[in-house]
């Protein structure tokens, strides 16, 4: 018997952070999405920038950061912009042996994202 295969969406990320307003409001701000919303008690909340959407939700345990991988059309100019708006860049843009420009940065949460496009 063939199944047929159907087509699904990319994956949509849940963080766990201290304050769901407090990340919502750094990921607009510094990262440049917006604010999709907000579930009234303050326990959940999205945000989007283009295709990129994440989900974040209130933890009051310890935070173990999640590492993620973003692809850019133009990575020299998204980290020029991400650095402009004073993205906490823990890894500086470069052209990496594994054939993809780089960089990296970590939101006010411990969380990583590895920006990159293909050489």
């Amino acid at each position: 018997m063939t199944v047929e295969k159907t087509k699904i969406g990319r994956p949509v990320p849940q963080l766990p952070v201290e304050d769901v307003e407090r990340a919502q409001i750094y990921y607009r701000e510094i990262l440049g999405f917006e604010i999709l919303w907000t579930y009234p008690d303050k326990s959940i909340g999205a945000v989007q920038r283009e295709e990129a959407t994440i989900f974040f939700s209130k933890t009051e345990g310890s935070i173990e950061p999640n590492i993620h991988w973003i692809f850019a059309e133009d990575v020299d100019l998204t980290y020029t912009e991400l650095k402009g708006r004073g993205a906490d860049i823990i890894d500086d843009i470069e052209d990496k042996p594994w054939n993809i420009r780089q960089f990296a940065i970590k939101d006010l949460n411990g969380h990583i994202f590895y920006v990159h496009h293909d050489l």
